[in-house]
């Protein structure tokens, strides 16, 4: 068994969350047995890999889905599981709105008390290690059984620091990533604690961002995914010094620089976007005024419209997962 690492405190809680939405969701508690759902079930996934991180794979795959539609991967927050997190975020809605497969990687109370993902620790953020590499294995079972060319990946909170692994130690997996309340690649070590990270964030050039990036995956010439982040002006949680530091890391990463080179406002929120110098966007932000920290979502049944209000997910009148999807062209 892993040794068991802990942050943002320690809750018991977070067991019976897992098995409430395992439950909830009709799939088996059990592990290493698969779930034999029909397409347009939730179901867990085993036998993806070695899987070094001790992680669970989900999936969502809607009936009758065409081969070769996009992959998103959803990664939630602490305290959350993975089923219940596809759900209330709206990344199953809009797979059926939309017609792609999402991938729903759980953490277990084993590997983190809370159930957070371990975006802090080098032996799970690291290419071809831990948590990072079992994310890998269930992006290379879901394009081996979809046929998907293109993969996104988005996370909340923990699940957004983790996005940000992906990304970095990844990066020929993934056309674009999605960061909802999350941090910067490398900044548990930047800051020199994953609480100070996300309480005051870490004091480094756009340049040593950026080469933090560029030393996950020695030697890749690119292309790197794109940044999406969204990211409430009043989280206490994970500060929005956070998001700025997200800008200056991956806009360097890109060759742009950190200026905004358009501003508005979707759903009444400030909304920026970083072109590099062929004019293309390579990194947006959503600042989402007055939300604490959670995952935005709009409940109801109009076009712009998705998502369930719970803990952690925060009705805003703004669904991130919309704007995300939109953003990647999931929508067509």
């Amino acid at each position: 068994m892993r040794r068991t690492r802990t942050i943002w405190g320690r809750r018991a809680a977070g067991v019976l969350v897992l098995l409430a939405g395992l439950l909830a969701g009709g799939l088996s508690p059990v592990g290493g047995a698969r779930a034999e759902a029909a397409a347009g079930a939730i179901e867990e996934v085993t036998g993806f890999g070695t899987n070094p991180g001790a992680l669970r794979m989900y999936r969502y795959v809607p009936a009758g889905l065409p081969a070769g539609r996009p992959v998103v991967v959803a990664m939630h927050g602490c305290t959350q599981n993975a089923v219940d997190y596809g759900r209330q975020s709206g990344w199953v809605e809009l797979a059926d709105r939309w017609g792609f497969s999402v991938v729903l990687p759980g953490q277990t109370t084993a590997n983190n008390a809370t159930s957070c993902f371990n975006w802090f620790t080098a032996g799970d953020t690291a290419r071809g290690q831990g948590e990072a590499a079992s994310v890998a294995q269930m992006v290379q079972r879901q394009r081996t059984d979809t046929g998907a060319s293109k993969v996104y990946v988005t996370g909340l909170s923990a699940g957004g620091g983790m996005t940000t692994v992906m990304m970095a130690a990844y990066p020929e997996e993934f056309t674009g990533g999605g960061v909802v309340a999350g941090l910067p690649y490398g900044c548990a070590q930047a800051a020199g604690s994953p609480y100070v990270c996300m309480y005051v964030g870490a004091t480094q050039t756009p340049a040593q961002w950026g080469d933090r990036v560029r030393a996950a995956y020695p030697g890749y010439g690119g292309p790197w995914p794109t940044l999406t982040v969204l990211h409430g002006t009043a989280d206490t949680t994970v500060k929005p010094v956070n998001m700025a530091d997200l800008v200056e890391q991956w806009t360097n990463v890109h060759g742009a620089d950190g200026t905004a080179d358009r501003t508005d406002t979707v759903g009444g929120y400030p909304h920026a976007v970083y072109q590099n110098a062929a004019g293309a966007a390579v990194v947006q932000t959503y600042a989402i005024t007055g939300m604490g920290h959670g995952q935005p979502v709009d409940p109801g049944t109009g076009p712009a419209q998705c998502g369930t209000a719970a803990a952690y997910v925060l009705d805003v009148n703004l669904c991130a997962a919309y704007e995300l999807g939109r953003g990647w062209g999931l929508g067509g």
